[in-house]
């Protein structure tokens, strides 16, 4: 087992549970991957492990978690539950299920996946997700991927989410949403940090900065997330970037350079939508 090496630090989320602002994203890992992996980054100091129903590695995730030898409590669980689940009992029947899957006796924060608006039911959803925080299995609740559409639907309701997840980069700044979430007490999570292929990791503002620090490019774009108070977990299977995605602690970017990052914001038509896709 890799020595610890460094922790992130922690957000406090409305409920006054704390949250670390780094952690592993594991999708598309299967359980054997996930297993092994999840047990190298908690050796690394990872505490945040991020998973979900349909990532199809729940199993695989408890079971890096026993290996790592780190006490439960000092690990921070999130997963996510399907469409077929939104309903009171549907919440509870999906929190149960990931239990016995992860071989634990709670969840740190269990998200709603999508909301699945052509079903209509993410409301009684969350309804459920409040009696699962009552009960004691849940330490926190939230969304992921929903729009403001979606969050102003909860709002009426009279419901809040601790934390909403969402795809959120320097091409994807989600402005919209993080006003909404600062003015409600909400926390950012932010999935696929670092986009899809090499894009992002080759725009020449991002590796000037990069150079400017001694960083790789991924580093620069994780610190301009974590930075702004923006929880991120990063997938990676590779000890030496796994490594790297944690050490963005002991350095600061610039206002300026986080300006210059600012600028990078762009349409993308092939962004997946909340009110057409979700499982």
């Amino acid at each position: 087992m890799t020595q610890q090496t460094t922790l992130a630090p922690t957000l406090t989320l409305a409920n006054g549970v704390a949250m670390p602002l780094l952690g592993l994203g594991t999708w598309p890992m299967n359980d054997q991957e996930a297993a092994h992996t999840v047990a190298e980054a908690i050796g690394l100091g990872y505490r945040l492990i991020d998973t979900a129903e349909n990532y199809g590695n729940e199993k695989g995730v408890g079971e890096g978690i026993r290996r790592s030898g780190i006490p439960r409590d000092e690990i921070f669980l999130t997963t996510k539950f399907n469409r077929q689940w939104h309903s009171v009992a549907g919440a509870r029947e999906a929190c149960e299920a990931s239990l016995k899957r992860l071989g634990v006796d709670y969840i740190d924060l269990l998200l709603i996946h999508w909301p699945n608006s052509d079903q209509d039911r993410y409301v009684d959803a969350f309804h459920g997700l409040v009696k699962l925080l009552e009960a004691g299995l849940v330490r926190a609740i939230g969304t992921s991927n929903f729009k403001p559409d979606h969050l102003q639907r909860l709002f009426d309701a009279g419901l809040v989410p601790h934390h909403n997840q969402i795809q959120l980069d320097p091409y994807h700044r989600r402005d919209d949403l993080l006003a909404i979430h600062k003015e409600r007490g909400i926390t950012t999570g932010a999935w696929r940090p670092l986009g899809c292929g090499n894009a992002m990791l080759a725009d020449p503002v991002i590796t000037s900065i990069a150079e400017a620090h001694g960083r790789t490019a991924a580093q620069i774009i994780l610190r301009w997330i974590v930075q702004q108070g923006i929880v991120t977990t990063p997938k990676s299977a590779n000890p030496v970037r796994l490594a790297q995605n944690l050490a963005l602690f002991d350095f600061t970017l610039s206002d300026a350079e986080i300006a210059a990052l600012d600028t990078l914001d762009r349409p993308d038509p092939t962004m997946l939508n909340a009110d057409v896709f979700g499982h």
